[in-house]
């Protein structure tokens, strides 16, 4: 008679005995199988049974060597993210044009150049048209310049470590066991420390307001924070989600006032104090649990024209798996769809073809990848709210790398236990980087949205 394998129960009883009779033979007779009847997942005792009592000491349960993950530990935000080698421990930024101001608009206005460099408004009549053979140093032609500063960062080193001992090395080996222990808990370090990583790319700007997380500073520098602002942080502060300072100055905590060594994003008298290092983040008309607002294709249209006049071009949009449900069933209802995207790998400038083999499928919105990201903050007070999005320009956002993730291990198995000062072994993961930004305005996010 032909048996087929319809469910996990014929596989377990072909693999195991059992298919259609009791396959497992003791001294004592027929014991029990695998597929016996009793809980799976409950305490088993063949007392009882045909075979006869007092048996349960010839059933052992096979629990196989395969350990397999429950827990999500995808690393996106990590992932999509250029590395680069830690080359310079700062850059040089022009902050202002020699006349025209700061913003992404040339401003125009009524100063003359005697107003000295003060000239972030010029008439329109005096941004360069000179007359034959003017006379230079004199009105009109005046000697200007663009205004610089300088930002720092220093690489961060993220570490993970664990033990185990000679003996539950060797037990592995053994009866039921796992196999190689070693392998197996480094596989599962290895990707917790990539994911811890991509955990600390999307840290909240509320756990830098913590004054006992003064060491948050050895993390990876968050994209949230990254992507910010002065006014969208007093906004934070007025709905008690930051704290400002007591003092007349009402500045921020030291974490989130600085970045890159710069602290112009710093709140004056608790007002924001607007500045190059801000982003276009928009958060509707404030973060209280009533402002929170319905996702609309206004609001990310809008976010993208905005990014683009100020000059930047999103090559990625990452956020969360509610906030990627929530925009297709907002395209679907108007009766259009999201797209699908190949996307080609490229590394270190090298790029791949297109082929069979090559590159992998995407959702998109207007030709820009949607990135999921498990581990995404929603910013604000509301109940019902959604994932944050962050708009990145890639080409300005980036992993500064020193040293690429490695692995060390030492111990009684490589013939040193006085290495790590007990009878077993210790292994260790590092990475030493840091996440460099050198264009703000490029960058967005769009938060407190349902």
């Amino acid at each position: 008679m032909t048996k087929y394998i319809n469910t996990i129960k014929d596989l377990e009883a072909a693999t195991y005995g059992r298919y259609g009779n009791d396959a497992i033979l003791k001294g004592a007779g027929a014991v029990a199988s695998i597929n016996s009847g009793f809980l799976h997942d409950g305490a088993m005792s063949l007392a009882g049974t045909a075979a006869g009592p007092n048996l349960s000491s010839l059933y052992n349960m096979v629990y196989g060597q395969k350990v397999w993950s429950m827990i999500n530990q995808e690393i996106n935000p990590l992932s999509v993210l250029p590395k680069r080698p830690y080359t310079s421990s700062g850059w040089r930024v022009m902050t202002k044009r020699p006349i025209g101001g700061s913003s992404a608009a040339f401003g125009l206005g009524t100063t003359a150049y005697s107003a000295g460099s003060a000239l972030d408004a010029p008439n329109a009549d005096e941004i360069g048209g000179v007359d034959e053979n003017h006379a230079l140093a004199s009105t009109g032609l005046n000697a200007i310049a663009p205004e610089y500063t300088t930002l720092y960062m220093s690489p961060k080193t993220v570490a993970h470590q664990f033990d185990y001992s000679e003996l539950a090395a060797e037990m592995a080996k053994i009866d039921d066991g796992v196999g190689d222990l070693r392998s197996l808990i480094r596989e599962d370090m290895g990707k917790l420390h990539a994911e811890v990583q991509s955990v600390m790319a999307v840290m909240p700007l509320e756990n830098y307001d913590t004054s006992g997380y003064d060491s948050i500073e050895r993390n990876y520098t968050s994209l949230m924070k990254i992507v910010a602002s002065s006014q969208e942080m007093e906004a934070m502060v007025d709905a008690s989600m930051l704290n400002a300072s007591s003092s007349s100055t009402g500045g921020l905590i030291t974490q989130l006032s600085q970045i890159y060594g710069n602290d112009s994003r710093d709140l004056v008298a608790n007002a924001y104090n607007e500045s190059f290092m801000d982003s276009v983040i928009d958060y509707g008309s404030g973060y209280a649990a009533g402002n929170v607002r319905a996702l609309t294709t206004t609001l990310l249209n809008n976010m993208i024209q905005n990014l683009r006049t100020n000059g930047g071009t999103p090559k990625v949009i990452l956020t969360g798996y509610d906030t990627i449900q929530t925009i297709a069933d907002l395209l679907q209802s108007q009766e259009r769809f999201l797209e699908r995207k190949e996307v080609i790998p490229t590394h270190q400038g090298v790029k791949g073809v297109k082929g069979r083999e090559v590159g992998f499928r995407v959702a998109t919105y207007f030709d820009i990848p949607l990135i999921p990201c498990k581990d995404m903050p929603s910013t604000g007070q509301g109940t019902t709210k959604v994932s944050d999005l962050l708009f990145l320009d890639t080409d300005h956002l980036w992993l500064a790398v020193m040293k690429p993730t490695q692995y060390f291990e030492d111990g009684i198995n490589h013939g040193n236990p006085f290495g790590v000062g007990s009878l077993g072994n210790r292994g260790l993961f590092r990475t030493m980087g840091e996440l460099g930004c050198t264009f703000f305005k490029g960058q967005g996010k769009i938060t407190n949205i349902q």
